[in-house]
């Protein structure tokens, strides 16, 4: 048991100096680039939580008090419109520029929904790692699909705290209205989303 308790001792703290250790040689070798900045390597409390190994147990009131936070700080859209233009948000999920270095920052990001999202049922390019949204605005447009879905694209941690969604709106990925435009591309009966599945 002593041999096993050493050993493991050894690990972590090795694993601790290499962790510290590539963190070092990420901020001395790398240097500010367009959307890219070294405050990409410094973890915030989400994911510093979200970033343990599955086998770590997660404090629950840590989780519930990020939670928490992610929710209260989603605003509401400008004069509650959560609902823009469908064909400018069909442009913005199928877009997956941005915030790399190489981008430009002058133009607007994309949403890149179909690298994890089946959205239009007829489009055969698309990820799996999120649900499919075929047909999401066939569960109609009450205010509460409107409010948790504005949350969700805004800042998915209000309801999974270690989701792997972007924080689109809460990390300033997309504007507001591009965030409407996405909304109207989800729930507009004639978009390619609904066109096929609506009653």
């Amino acid at each position: 048991m002593k041999i096993l308790t050493l050993t493991l001792t050894l690990f972590l703290l090795t694993h601790s100096a290499v962790a510290q250790d590539a963190a070092d040689a990420l901020r001395s070798s790398m240097a500010d680039k367009n959307f890219v900045t070294l405050e990409r390597i410094d973890r915030d409390a989400l994911q510093e939580l979200c970033s343990k190994p599955r086998t770590a147990a997660i404090d629950p009131e840590a989780a519930a008090s990020i939670r928490q936070a992610a929710l209260e700080s989603v605003p509401e859209p400008g004069n509650a419109d959560y609902l823009g233009d469908w064909a400018r948000g069909e442009a913005i999920a199928s877009n997956g520029r941005g915030l790399q270095y190489s981008d430009n920052p002058d133009q607007a990001n994309g949403g890149n929904c179909y690298a994890c999202h089946q959205l239009d049922p007829d489009e055969l390019a698309y990820g799996t790692l999120g649900p499919s949204l075929a047909g999401y605005g066939a569960r109609g447009q009450s205010p509460a699909m409107l409010q948790y879905t504005w949350a969700k694209l805004w800042n998915t941690h209000a309801y999974n705290v270690c989701s792997h969604m972007p924080r689109f709106g809460a990390a300033g990925i997309l504007t507001e209205q591009q965030l409407r435009d996405v909304m109207a591309f989800l729930f507009a009966p004639e978009s390619p989303v609904n066109r096929n599945l609506t009653p």
